[in-house]
């Protein structure tokens, strides 16, 4: 009898245990939606709350991307842009999905350009989009400018995007007036509202007359003896009229990289690929920069992207070279970046292989993803909100498609961003 009860209680134990396991799966909550692109598509995932750990949502979106190289969200979290690198004789593309509330992306409108983007930013009122272009010559595996870069404005009207607002060359003065510059990467400051203070967009290009290892020297390559680094940076004005910051171009190292401002408008942060440095600025009258005195910064080996925590506490930077990502904390007063080193002893967390681009959660600011191009993959950690420090999250890195190049964040649900209280 009891040897027949206990055949009976079997089935019914295992009903349980597998009703259990479900349960414990359903209650994931999903925090943030991050958006990889690759040259297979956009992918979405959802970050677990409490472990970080990423999965699949719904299919890659493969229309509209070609040759992703940078993505950007409005600040209402409703739209996505994915700049397309295109080809030398073709020009790219900037294409506009909205997002929906399960984080499903459709695909809205495309401007189709004649030259080719490299990076793209959108200011906080979603009424401009800022893209960093120039005339390629060569796309693979260098990008080489025919001509130099510029900063074009396109306005915004509920995601849309319309025609060129504004357009302001990247050009040197003087001597170096026929230089070539190429642009590498946009940062609009986060408070833009309708005064002039914390209203203003900032570009890093290069010289590629006077950097250019291997280049051969015609025409682009002409040697040239300018500071190879550069960062311009303009006043955002009414109707998005932009205007040269004081001293604008600012020095910016060999070849700068990547661009990243605080979210409380007080610094802007500049990664040198060629210097293995971080060079840090203070912004002065809402949008001159001046160098930070104890600066550059020391990085990694090729320093490929940069950004900041929610409440601009710290920074991380990812190190394409050596497959690793930085953390630095932000010294409140001066803005200057300290490493965080983790309780390892190493300031590096390894990644997956050649990380290019980098971002942190907006809804709790937890947790770091890079996209690594090489590794065919997202690497995820968590954040230290004391320290800064990063530790790896569950079951990383996590299979991409192929050559992932950028990616975003946007909070799942009813999430929150994270209040900037530094």
């Amino acid at each position: 009898m009891k040897f027949s009860k206990l055949r009976q209680l079997i089935p019914v134990s295992s009903i349980g245990l597998l009703v259990a396991a479900l349960l414990t799966a359903c209650s994931l909550t999903s925090v943030d939606l991050v958006y990889v692109a690759s040259s297979t598509g956009i992918q979405a995932y959802a970050a677990d709350s409490r472990s970080g750990a990423l999965r699949t949502t719904t299919p890659p979106v493969t229309s509209g991307v070609s040759s992703p190289v940078a993505m950007a969200v409005t600040s209402d979290d409703s739209n996505l842009y994915l700049a397309n690198l295109g080809t030398s004789s073709s020009g790219g593309t900037i294409v506009h999905y909205a997002i929906g509330l399960t984080g499903e992306l459709t695909l809205k409108d495309t401007l189709t350009l004649s030259d080719n983007p490299v990076s793209l930013a959108v200011n906080t009122a979603g009424t401009y989009l800022y893209v960093a272009s120039c005339s390629s010559s060569a796309t693979a595996p260098t990008l080489l400018c025919s001509t130099s870069g510029k900063l074009t404005e396109y306005a915004l009207s509920s995601g849309t995007m319309g025609s060129a607002a504004t357009q302001m060359p990247l050009d040197l003065t003087g001597a170096f007036a026929s230089d070539i510059l190429v642009p590498t990467g946009v940062a609009v400051l986060a408070n833009n509202g309708s005064n002039i203070l914390g209203n203003a967009v900032y570009v890093t290009a290069y010289d590629q007359s006077a950097y250019n290892p291997g280049c051969t020297p015609t025409p682009a390559c002409t040697p040239s003896t300018a500071n190879p680094g550069w960062v311009f940076g303009y006043n955002i004005g009414s109707a998005g009229a932009l205007a040269a910051s004081t001293n604008s171009p600012y020095q910016a190292g060999v070849k700068p990289s990547a661009i990243a401002a605080d979210p409380t408008d007080r610094f802007v942060y500049v990664t040198d690929f060629a210097s293995n440095e971080l060079i840090g600025y203070t912004i002065l009258d809402g949008s001159t920069l001046n160098f930070m005195t104890s600066g550059p910064f020391k990085t990694g080996n090729e320093p490929s992207a940069v950004t900041l925590d929610p409440r601009g506490m710290f920074i991380y930077v990812t190190n394409s070279l050596d497959s690793t990502v930085s953390a630095y904390e932000i010294t409140q007063a001066t803005g200057n970046p300290t490493g965080a080193v983790n309780v390892t002893g190493s300031p590096f967390n390894s990644t997956d292989t050649t990380p290019v681009a980098v971002v942190v959660d907006p809804a709790l600011g937890r947790f770091v993803y890079t996209a690594n191009e090489q590794g065919n993959s997202v690497s995820g950690f968590r954040l230290n909100a004391t320290s800064g420090s990063l530790s790896p999250t569950q079951s990383t890195p996590y299979p991409t498609g192929s050559k992932p190049t950028a990616l975003v964040a946007v909070p799942h649900g009813n999430h929150a961003t994270q209040l900037v209280t530094p």
